[in-house]
């Protein structure tokens, strides 16, 4: 049984910030300036820089007008906006996207239109995806002859069933 009441606060300490450096394509100025929305955002959104119609079941690459350095040991993965697959049936056909450090070309981002009916409209500035930006480790892989015995073993896609 949790201590945790509705009118309890959460302590946290801050979250680590860092510095990315941020240009337009080809060093014109950004189409926009990512932020985040609300305190306690984890994603800060992403913005289209061109308008575009997304008719159902298409795909469409779509750039932001924005380029990122981020520092090493850390990754921008690119996921879906709730609102827009919930809504619309829009999403992102590769979520999470994975831009890594040595990256500097321009953000763009696939959506495609789930919704078998409808075409959306989608205008220049209109948020399309969210970015979270975490540090991340590098594996060291090593070779072995067999791998240590676990529980779950070879177990794999529905191992556990649907029932609790």
């Amino acid at each position: 049984m949790s201590d945790f009441t509705s009118g309890d606060t959460v302590s946290s300490s801050s979250p680590e910030e860092i510095r990315v450096l941020i240009t337009g394509v080809n060093g014109a100025d950004p189409a926009f300036i990512p932020r985040y929305e609300h305190a306690g955002d984890a994603g800060a959104d992403l913005r289209s820089a061109i308008d575009f119609d997304l008719h159902p079941f298409e795909r469409v690459m779509v750039p932001t007008g924005i380029c990122v350095a981020v520092p090493d040991g850390y990754v921008i993965l690119v996921h879906p906006r709730s609102g827009l697959g919930y809504r619309r049936g829009v999403t992102l056909p590769n979520a999470p996207g994975t831009i890594d450090s040595g990256y500097r070309g321009e953000i763009r981002v696939p959506l495609i239109n789930l919704d078998p009916h409808s075409t959306w409209h989608f205008s220049k500035g209109d948020r399309i995806a969210q970015m979270v930006i975490q540090r991340y480790v590098r594996a060291q892989f090593q070779r072995v002859e067999f791998l240590p015995a676990s529980e779950r073993s070879t177990s794999g896609f529905g191992s556990t069933g649907l029932a609790h």
